[in-house]
């Protein structure tokens, strides 16, 4: 079965999304660390319009990522690398409204690279759109009064990183859909 695993920054939105998809119960609050140890759920989307076959994976919640990981948390992280080796598909959360969620990102991206995963299959989740405001030197597309919706998100650099590229608000459950089809259309590729 296809493994899927959420990795991110802490606090960008991890345990939410497991909960929308996994319609689990996984404790998420707006705290650093909220999640300390890796849990997985087995996720069934309703079968395919056109192939009538259902999308059944395993998904995982891991640990949040840190630029420097305090001592006492080691031993969590751990099970969150051995998660995210073992996975085929990688859900990389980013709080797009995080002053340095570029910066986070990197982090991310590093720490990937150092464990030996940085060449799985990723599906790039900008999370937190509904609370995104644009830095001051941002795309030249916005304007003081943009509202900043998916298709006015699309046209920023960050539409430009990859396919695998999806606008959501957890919370909100906004362009949730648009994951899904993102997700079904991967792990279909791996079956």
């Amino acid at each position: 079965m296809t493994r899927v695993a959420l990795v991110g920054y802490t606090n960008v939105g991890k345990s939410t999304i497991i909960n929308l998809l996994a319609k689990a119960e996984v404790l998420a609050q707006d705290m650093l660390f909220a999640t300390l140890d890796s849990t997985v759920r087995k996720v069934v989307f309703p079968p395919d319009p056109v192939t009538f076959e259902p999308c059944v994976f395993l998904l995982s919640d891991t640990v949040g990522f840190i630029r420097k990981l305090p001592h006492q948390l080691v031993e969590s992280f751990k099970s969150t690398l051995d998660e995210v080796k073992e996975a085929d598909i990688l859900l990389h959360v980013v709080d797009v409204s995080h002053p340095q969620f570029e910066e986070q990102m990197d982090t991310v991206s590093s720490t990937l690279e150092e464990i030996g995963a940085s060449n799985k299959t990723m599906i790039t989740v900008f999370n937190k759109i509904d609370q995104y405001k644009p830095m001051a030197t941002s795309d030249d597309i916005f304007e003081d009064e943009t509202i900043y919706d998916i298709p006015t998100l699309k046209k920023t650099w960050m539409s430009k990183l990859d396919d695998n590229i999806v606008f959501i608000s957890a919370t909100q459950s906004d362009n949730i859909d648009e994951l899904k089809a993102l997700i079904r259309k991967n792990v279909s590729k791996g079956l």
